[in-house]
């Protein structure tokens, strides 16, 4: 008997029942398979990108861009291998920034794809890679190959060119170039040339040494040629120099160190009140401060005196360098007043004086008694004669006695004559300078040798040369005096310090 209350009982778990079971079976199997699908993309794509969070090692910039790692993580229940491929960034070594992200994780193993497959694919575009270098924009310029010589006596530019063969057609086109080239076409025997070819055996450019201090370099850019000086740094020390003379001042400027310059320049700075010829005394003594340039640490010549002494037959004559407030630079005495006259003693550097202001001297052509109102100095044909002073050339001519010579008026009270020249430099009516060559000494006219006759008028009387007084130069400015003292006081001070120790050691030395 069946209860009307009666219910069959229901299978607990429906999905294996036996007339759904073969309906469900496709299904359960798909999903089984997007599950490993899932997970497998997860994992790969997890590794792809970012690194193990259990490896602490840290590798330096150029490694992280660079090296492909391998690493492996030790778990409690499985060990797994896994392999990091790494994306090349050529990340420089200042600025590493690799790319991190967070590793999320599928509890679900088959669930969504991880955050890092967003950032690969949104963000990696945006990644700032380094800036191209300058050394990558500008390209590489040719080697060049430089080779030296040595101008040889007689050389031309043309005859190096040829010598080392070097194209014509280049020589031509560099002396087109302008003003720079002039020096190639006086190149000096001695002097360093240096020649660049490229690798192709072409001329790239060349170089000439003008002097230690200057160089000429010509070099070919974009089929252009190009002419630049370099000019080296100078250095500039100060030195001094003591000397005594025994027998001239050429041999105790030498015997002290000086240059032949550096002595020249000294009798003309104290030229005006000493006749170096005539007056210099066994004993006289001198003291120079002056300077000394070097280039790459090696002397190449000497500077400008700044100050110096000199003591003649008892007496002391002092000079110190000055240069004002507009650039003007001349010698003045300790007082402010100039070294310069207006007028040269002597008009010439000359070897002796061979006959002297005598106005009862016997003349050796006319043999008679005839004055002799001027000093003669002799020296080698063609020594050239300076004007004594500022002044306009009022005679240039030629006549059977005086021969060529030159008369110059000086103001409204001086006059000077130069006669017997071998040549005339100026013209009648010409002004000229103090020191300017007016002509060459020679032997024309009424004489027995080679030799200038110089004369000296004062208001149209004729004055020895060698005694007149001569007027001055105009002194220090009142407006730049107190400048003046306060820039020479050191200067002075130094020279007599060390003209003082130069006495003391004479004195020992005795």
């Amino acid at each position: 008997m069946i209860k009307n209350d009666y219910k069959p009982k229901k299978i607990k778990n429906p999905i294996f029942s036996e007339k759904k079971a073969l309906a469900r079976a496709p299904v359960i199997m798909a999903v089984g398979a997007i599950i490993l699908i899932s997970w497998g993309m997860s994992e790969y794509l997890t590794d792809d990108t970012a690194p193990e969070q259990q490896v602490s090692e840290t590798k330096p910039s150029d490694e992280i861009a660079s090296e492909t790692v391998a690493t492996k993580t030790i778990t409690t229940k499985t060990t797994t291998t896994k392999k990091r491929f790494e994306l090349d960034l050529n990340l420089t070594e200042d600025n590493p920034k690799p790319v991190a992200s967070k590793r999320q994780t599928n509890k679900s193993r088959g669930g969504l794809l991880t955050q890092q497959k967003h950032l690969t694919s949104s963000q990696l575009t945006n990644i700032e890679l380094p800036a191209t270098t300058e050394a990558q924009k500008i390209p590489e310029q040719p080697t060049i190959k430089w080779q030296t010589s040595r101008i040889k006596s007689g050389d031309s530019t043309a005859r190096v060119f040829q010598r080392h063969k070097l194209s014509a057609t280049d020589l031509h086109n560099i002396m087109q170039v302008g003003k720079a080239t002039k020096p190639l076409e006086r190149i000096q025997a001695g002097h360093v040339f240096e020649y660049g070819l490229n690798d192709d055996g072409s001329l790239a450019g060349i170089r000439y040494h003008i002097d230690q201090l200057n160089t000429l370099e010509v070099i070919r850019r974009d089929g252009q040629w190009q002419a630049q000086t370099h000019t080296k740094p100078v250095e500039v020390r100060q030195a001094s120099a003591t000397g005594t003379i025994k027998s001239s001042l050429f041999m105790a400027g030498k015997e002290a160190g000086m240059s032949d310059s550096l002595v020249m320049e000294l009798a003309g700075i104290f030229g005006w009140d000493i006749d170096f010829i005539l007056d210099i005394r066994e004993g006289d003594r001198f003291t120079v401060i002056f300077e000394e340039k070097y280039v790459d640490g090696d002397k190449f010549s000497n500077g400008n005196i700044l100050a110096a002494e000199f003591i003649n037959q008892g007496k002391t004559y002092q000079a110190v360098r000055y240069t004002d407030s507009k650039g003007n630079t001349e010698y003045f005495n300790n007082e402010g007043l100039s070294m310069r006259k207006a007028f040269l003693r002597a008009p010439l550097d000359f070897s002796y004086v061979s006959s002297s202001f005598n106005p009862k001297r016997f003349h050796p052509v006319l043999k008679r008694v005839k004055a002799h109102r001027g000093i003669d100095y002799a020296a080698p044909i063609g020594t050239p004669v300076k004007a004594a002073g500022d002044g306009k050339v009022i005679q240039s001519g030629y006549d059977k006695y005086n021969g060529h010579h030159v008369f110059i008026q000086h103001g409204q009270k001086y006059v000077t004559k130069y006669l017997h020249f071998s040549k005339r430099r100026v013209r009648t009516g010409q002004r000229v300078k103090q020191g300017q060559i007016i002509g060459n000494l020679g032997r024309s006219g009424m004489v027995t040798g080679a030799h200038l006759h110089y004369e000296f008028l004062v208001n149209g009387v004729h004055r020895n040369p060698k005694t007149v007084k001569l007027p001055d130069a105009a002194p220090v400015k009142k407006s730049e005096r107190d400048r003046f003292f306060r820039l020479s006081s050191p200067l002075l001070e130094q020279l007599n310090t060390r003209s003082m120790n130069a006495q003391i050691q004479v004195a020992e030395a005795d």
